[in-house]
């Protein structure tokens, strides 16, 4: 086969990609060679392709490295490590001219008469290789991982001393794994040095550029935010990709949430039959007072929305952290999208608008999540944190998680017993200050005063059963009042300007974020300037609608097939939508810088060239 003579020569900027089969045992390597990267001072990016039924199926798992510090995924892969036949012409499809394909040498190479002429063969016989040293079958597939990450560090420059140390932490207490996982790392090693000497364009060197950054998961980072942020009730149903977040929330509180004293718990945590009973658990309790949330994806909010059309009516706040998936129905269950926008922001029948917030990586899952409990109290309504599988279920590197034991939580208005014996006039619905929100009390709060009665039927500003049109329409208007004091208290967007006055304007939100980020540099250096605004929360303040106001063409970059944030800027801002350009991706895999940048710079050409004139040649 013959070789292309141009081949990728690069320090400390490529993606790697690992083309395994699900349940080989190889995720734990595969993380391994990511983490080893991170203690060099390199950052990474790793994301984790897997599939939503059995073992059996292929997986991948794709590594971003990066010294400048771009942690969205670019698009294209340099050295794909490809331990999976069934997905072999695909994952030779995804290389870039001059790429690696490092593959196990010990059987005949897969669809041979198809190899690509331009890429590189790195044959390595890990099979046989594992088959002079181990017996047992289980025990030869596992360390089968192992043994191509030594062949890695050898290509790599990976230094020995990081893999050995973080094999000793992954394995503590277990001193009978550490030294077969230690052996089979350096016989794929020794290997690599012996028969791979330069045979790899691609090195690592070690550099200070991760810094006080941490490494999280986003579904943990929420776990601990609402931890921070006072929850002692987590109802939930077990969904893809949701379910770690209860899971750490419970690790999070059997640490922090036992009394000392007495060894009691201090929370409640209940997995219930269904999405339907998780959210009537977390209404109920947070009509009783106590800080509460779900966690649930898509399909759990369908479920959902007659209790959060409830909560909403009777004012009660409730906290739903969706971590979004590919839809409709089951669609994608482990694939990432940004398609709950218009059901979260709309959620239940009737005339409802909902509070969202949108984190662009962990550690404002960790912000977000204690803020969403303080602006469900402040607001007594249903809040969303709107994040997804691309951010919950992927490590990324982020700003340290702050905690101040010294914070307080925003109860908002709870009316005391001490303020009903003064003789405070007390209406359950009554707007007291024109900012929609009314006093509540807590159950018990009083003997015989500041009593009232739940219901979602129409009422009267006191609580009491009304159908009077005008007691309706004014708890409505007010609802509506309450939803424009929102704008204020949510967080606020975020702007970038190009180092140019341009006409355009690109508005994004979430997980985007890293891309988006990559893709401003990459387009201010062709000479495309766009100014950016990342927007962090539903409903849009006034800063969304100056930015809207001061350009003339807007692209809404987001990851659904439908432009729903297109959609909710229409609708709320009352923006024509001539002036907003969608930027859509939409096929389960996170959106790539490569994507951002074609798509925007091929737009601004198209407006740019000059039209023909009638007569002129083309």
């Amino acid at each position: 086969m013959p070789k292309s003579k141009v081949r990728i020569e690069s320090v400390n900027d490529f993606v790697v990609k690992f083309a395994n089969v699900n349940g080989s045992g190889s995720a734990s390597a595969n993380e391994l060679f990511a983490r080893s990267l991170l203690r060099m001072g390199v950052p990474v990016s790793p994301r984790n392709i897997f599939p939503s039924n059995i073992q059996g199926l292929p997986t991948w798992y794709e590594v971003r490295v990066n010294e400048h510090g771009y942690l969205g995924r670019r698009g294209g892969v340099d050295l794909m490590v490809a331990m999976n036949p069934q997905t072999w012409a695909q994952d030779v499809a995804e290389l870039e001219p001059g790429g690696y394909l490092m593959y196990d040498s010990s059987k005949p190479l897969p669809h041979a008469g198809a190899m690509r002429p331009d890429i590189h063969l790195l044959g390595v016989p890990l099979t046989d290789l594992c088959a002079t040293r181990y017996t047992d079958p289980r025990e030869r597939q596992l360390l089968k991982n192992i043994v191509y990450v030594g062949v890695l560090a050898a290509m790599l420059g990976i230094e020995p001393e990081v893999i050995a140390t973080l094999l000793g932490e992954q394995y503590k207490g277990k001193a009978k794994l550490i030294q077969p996982n230690l052996d089979a790392f350096m016989m794929g090693l020794h290997h690599g040095r012996e028969y791979f000497d330069d045979a790899l364009g691609l090195k690592v060197e070690r550099r200070d550029a991760v810094g006080a950054r941490i490494f999280i998961e986003g579904n943990a980072a929420a776990a601990l935010g609402c931890l921070y942020g006072g929850a002692t009730v987590c109802a939930w149903y077990p969904i893809t990709p949701s379910s770690s977040v209860a899971e750490a929330f419970q690790k999070y509180c059997g640490r922090y949430r036992v009394d000392k004293a007495t060894g009691k718990n201090r929370y409640a945590i209940v997995q219930a039959e269904d999405e339907i009973a998780s959210i009537g658990i977390v209404t109920g309790a947070g009509w009783n007072g106590a800080r509460a949330f779900t966690c649930t994806s898509g399909p759990g909010v369908s479920l959902m929305t007659e209790f959060i059309g409830l909560a909403y009516f009777a004012e009660i706040p409730v906290t739903i952290i969706n971590v979004q998936r590919g839809g409709p129905s089951t669609g994608m269950p482990t694939r990432t999208q940004q398609a709950d926008l218009i059901s979260c922001a709309y959620a239940s029948h009737g005339d409802t608008k909902h509070v969202l917030l949108f984190p662009e990586d962990p550690r404002e899952c960790f912000e977000f999540g204690a803020k969403c409990l303080d602006l469900a109290d402040r607001l007594q309504t249903p809040v969303f944190l709107m994040t997804d599988l691309d951010i919950g279920m992927n490590h990324r590197l982020c700003a340290p998680l702050e905690w101040d034991s010294a914070a307080l939580m925003d109860r908002g208005k709870v009316m005391t017993a001490a303020e009903l014996d003064a003789g405070r006039d007390f209406g359950r619905y009554l707007d007291v200050d024109g900012d929609g929100i009314p006093y509540r009390t807590y159950p018990g709060t009083h003997p015989d005063k500041g009593a009232y009665f739940t219901r979602g039927t129409t009422r009267d500003a006191y609580a009491r059963y009304s159908e009077a049109g005008p007691d309706y329409l004014y708890n409505v208007q007010r609802l509506l009042t309450k939803f424009e004091t929102a704008k204020e208290l949510v967080p606020q967007p975020v702007r970038r300007d190009a180092v140019k006055a341009t006409r355009y304007g690109a508005l994004y939100f979430g997980s985007t974020s890293p891309a988006m980020d990559e893709a401003f540099d990459a387009l201010q250096a062709q000479g495309v300037h766009i100014d950016t605004l990342r927007i962090r929360a539903f409903p849009f303040s006034a800063a969304v609608d100056d930015f809207i106001t001061s350009h003339d063409t807007l692209f809404v970059v987001e990851q659904n097939r439908d432009a729903q944030l297109r959609t909710l800027i229409v609708t709320e801002q009352a923006v024509n939508p001539a002036k907003l350009e969608p930027i859509l991706h939409y096929d389960g895999t996170p959106i790539t810088a490569r994507f951002i940048t074609d798509t925007v710079a091929r737009h601004v050409l198209a407006q740019t060239v000059a039209p023909i004139k009638k007569g002129q040649a083309a």
